[in-house]
């Protein structure tokens, strides 16, 4: 059994990986990198010992970052970081609209790659609290030591951030919860200036609802965060 988490990285900026590769082998994290997103996909398919967590750049020759990610996300369940350019905002916002957990703008700090992958290898552990956290809202119920959540029969397919937000809205619920405390709660980090990753994963947590037909919903309160009511209209 491994004790050092395992780290996928997929960029073509060959230089880049060699020195992440370096640095989170520092940090007790043991990485491996491949140039292009067929590659990283081919990696995922046929590996005995899958990564824990993934970094993906958008911008990758051939099939983009973005593609690759809706190809993992229909079939895996780990941690993805999206890296892109600080001038391509609306492929972040992209990236988190197809499942990514969260992003970080290029150049990345490694140190600040590292807090990332941290926080969300933290919040995808199957916790084991010493009794079994159950939460129930209307016909939802999300059980946190075996990651499910389910509505009457269906169960919900939810990232890492979107389950983790999903107990934040459940421990509180019909109680505004601000923007701020969702980012830690979902992302464990801070919100920053112009960050819209917990708008889009309320979005994407609102549709799975309704599609669920959960008879809850997701209501914003401007100026103040979000709130988890149930729906009586109809």
């Amino acid at each position: 059994m491994h004790t050092r988490p395992r780290i996928l990285i997929a960029d073509d900026d060959t230089a880049l990986c060699d020195l992440l590769i370096d640095y989170l082998a520092t940090q007790s994290l043991d990485a491996r990198a491949v140039h292009s997103a067929e590659a990283a996909l081919e990696e995922l398919a046929t590996t005995t010992t899958p990564p824990d967590a993934m970094v993906l750049d958008v911008m990758l020759p051939g099939m983009t970052g973005l593609d690759a990610l809706a190809q993992i996300r229909a079939r895996w369940d780990l941690p993805v970081l999206m890296l892109s350019g600080r001038g391509e905002p609306l492929d972040r916002i992209l990236g988190l609209e197809l499942g990514a957990d969260d992003y970080l703008a290029k150049p990345a700090m490694p140190r600040e790659l590292v807090a990332r992958l941290r926080a969300l290898l933290r919040r995808h552990q199957p916790k084991t609290p010493a009794a079994p956290e159950v939460l129930r809202f209307g016909t939802l119920e999300l059980d946190a030591s075996r990651r499910n959540a389910r509505c009457g029969d269906t169960t919900l397919s939810l990232t890492a951030a979107e389950f983790e937000m999903l107990r934040g809205f459940l421990q509180q619920p019909g109680e505004i919860i601000s923007r701020e405390m969702l980012t830690e709660q979902a992302l464990g980090r801070s919100l920053e200036r112009y960050d819209r990753a917990v708008d889009v994963h309320v979005s994407r947590l609102r549709k799975k609802l309704t599609e669920a037909g959960s008879g809850l919903r997701i209501d914003t309160v401007r100026g103040a965060g979000y709130v988890l009511v149930q729906d009586h209209a109809g």
